[in-house]
């Protein structure tokens, strides 16, 4: 069965500094019209960040959308001084975010975020062998955060008792786990 969708038209919604928002008027594999409101994004790193303590940091940092604070690993968007780069974006998150370079940084996955309107794609990576760095970069203007450091047991303990709930850092805590389970 074709499943695919025809673009017909579209209509810029919304031009802002970190999203774009489109309506699409679609024709569907049946030929009936529909209509897709289409969130559209630069693009995204998180980085899993492993202490020489085997501990994973994490930032807690308020978070508008949704009203509180949550507790995430080192995250951020795919800009113009990253040139495209997620992997030299993922070194600049982590020296503004938590003051660290990493000597090893690999690409683990990437994902979309959240298929259903939006189009963006994030990068996960495993950050080792932590150095401080040597010249810290500015934070994003009210980017204000708590920096810690979770053994896996209570990174466990934090998503089944419901105090981690982003996405990322639960895969980020489930590969965490996955990694232990190798060793």
């Amino acid at each position: 069965m074709n499943l695919e969708e025809k673009v017909v038209s579209h209509d810029a919604i919304y031009d802002g500094a970190i999203i774009n928002v489109e309506r699409q008027t679609v024709e569907l594999p049946n030929g009936e019209t529909a209509y897709r409101e289409i969130v559209h994004h630069s693009g995204a790193v998180a980085v899993m960040a492993i202490t020489s303590e085997n501990k994973l940091i994490l930032v807690r940092q308020w978070r508008s959308p949704i009203g509180r604070t949550t507790l995430e690993i080192p995250a951020g968007k795919l800009d113009s001084r990253d040139g495209d780069d997620p992997e030299h974006a993922a070194i600049r998150e982590l020296n503004e975010e938590i003051r660290l370079h990493p000597n090893h940084l690999e690409r683990l996955v990437g994902f979309y975020s959240s298929v259903g309107f939006s189009d963006e794609y994030m990068t996960l990576y495993l950050a080792t062998d932590l150095q401080p760095v040597k010249s810290e970069l500015p934070r994003d203007k009210g980017e204000n955060l708590n920096i810690r450091a979770y053994s896996l047991e209570e990174l466990k303990t934090m998503v089944a008792d419901g105090e981690i709930e982003d996405a990322k850092t639960v895969m980020a805590v489930w590969r965490f786990e996955m990694m232990a389970l190798k060793k």
